[in-house]
Parts: C-alpha cells; sequence; structure tokens
C-alpha cells in the first residue's frame, strides 16, 4: 500500500491540479493522507469536491507550521511506502513507480524534478544541477538536497525519524539524513515533477538562502547532535 501525505494551506490555486496528477498514478488500495493547517482560503471545499475515496482528511485547523503540519500527515499513513507531496507541484507520469523500484534497495528515494513557474513553464531543466544534489551525509548536513516533495521511503524510517524534534529546519530534512545513517539514500536523475514556484511557496528551495554563515552553522552543528542522539538511541534500543 501507498501513502501520499499531503500538507495544505491556502493551496486552493493549484491543489486539485495536484491531487488529479497523484491519483492517476494510485492504485484502488492507496490513500492520499490530508492534513490541512487552518486555511482560509477554498483550499478544504477544493479538496472535497474531488470526491475521491482514496483522499481522507487527518487535521483540519491549526497553526503548526509546515514541518508540523506534515508530522501530522505523515504520523497518519498506513502505507509500507509513503510519499511526500506539497499541495502545488505536479506528478509527471512514472513517479510512483521508478520511487517504489528504488524502494526495493534503499530506505529512502529523491527523484529530480523540473523547476517551473506558475504555469508550468520551465525555469529550470534540473533541480539536482541548481542544488548540486547527491547522497552523502556531510553534503546535505550542509548543503540540503532532500526536496521533501521529490522524497519517498519506506515505513521503517518512521520509526527512527518520529516524532520530529523542536527547531528542526525541514522535516525532508530530517528524514533524509535519518535514512542517509540507516538504510541509504538514492538520487534519481529523471525528473518525475513539475517543482512550482509562485509568489505563494512555502520555501525557497530552487534559489540561494539568505541566512548568515553562523546561524547557518549553528543550525547544522543543532541538527547533527539532535539525529546522533535518535540514531544511537534506536542502535540501542
Amino acid at each position: 500500500m501507498i501513502s501520499v501525505c499531503l500538507a495544505t494551506y491556502n493551496g486552493s490555486a493549484y491543489v486539485e491540479a495536484q491531487l488529479r496528477s497523484v491519483l492517476e498514478q494510485l492504485s484502488p488500495k492507496d490513500e492520499i493522507v490530508v492534513a490541512d493547517d487552518g486555511s482560509t482560503d477554498d483550499t478544504i471545499a477544493i479538496v472535497d469536491a474531488i470526491g475521491d475515496p482514496r483522499i481522507r482528511w487527518v487535521a483540519q485547523g491549526g497553526s503548526l507550521g509546515v514541518v508540523k503540519n506534515f508530522e501530522r500527515s505523515v504520523s497518519a499513513a498506513s502505507g509500507n511506502y509513503i510519499f511526500l507531496c506539497d499541495q502545488d507541484d505536479f506528478w509527471l507520469p512514472g513517479k510512483i513507480e521508478h520511487c517504489i523500484a528504488a524502494l526495493q534497495t534503499h530506505l529512502l528515494v529523491v527523484t529530480d524534478c523540473k523547476v517551473v513557474d506558475s504555469e508550468l513553464n520551465e525555469i529550470a531543466p534540473s533541480f539536482f544541477r541548481l542544488r548540486n544534489s547527491g547522497s552523502g551525509l556531510l553534503h546535505n548536513l550542509w548543503k540540503n538536497g532532500y526536496l521533501g516533495c521529490c522524497m519517498a521511503f519506506r515505513r521503517e524510517l518512521l520509526r527512527v525519524a518520529l516524532p520530529f524534534p523542536s527547531r528542526i529546519p525541514m522535516h525532508d530534512m530530517w528524514l533524509g539524513i535519518i535514512a542517509e545513517t540507516l538504510g541509504g539514500t538514492c538520487f534519481l536523475p529523471e525528473p518525475l515533477l513539475l517543482y512550482r514556484r509562485h509568489e505563494g511557496s512555502a520555501s525557497d528551495a530552487a534559489g540561494r538562502s539568505t541566512a548568515s554563515f553562523s546561524k547557518m552553522l549553528a543550525d547544522r552543528i543543532f541538527l547533527a547532535s539532535l539525529f546522533s542522539v535518535r540514531v544511537l538511541k534506536h542502535r540501542l534500543f
């Protein structure tokens, strides 16, 4: 079974197109687990209007932020294979098939994607080339290449990764570096998603960080201490 975990917040402009691109690749037994973080637009109504029984809500309301809202969705997933999903992207054909194949030998997989504008016009053909993405604990601890919307992983990763600690920079980075130490990661070069960048985007992952060097260093040291304790505890117990 596959669980696609979606966190929504004021995503009415693009969420229907995204969900339909995902549903086309799911079987009748799969699910999309949606957690909404207090949308004030028509997001919830648009999702409900799709009327597909594979979509289920686990939360509607709150003001938790991206990380904790994704945690609500991921924590409620039932599948053996879990895909993270943003509300404003568009899945390309073959995404699930390629990821499931890679997950037979890796704990977590990240696919490449095309960076596009609000109308899906191409800005860059490869996020990997923009970000110099690839496996490697130290590489990703300093310059995160784990783009959540392009990630899928086996369920056993959650036994170590949950609950998400407070103050981690992003959930995708946390999941990625834990997977690096436990079961290995795979970066697939095929672009299997259109990564939409627009005025309402929750992050600027395709661009350069505006944080100071000292803050980045402090954040990375803090993150390294968190995941070291979590992984050590898992191996001991």
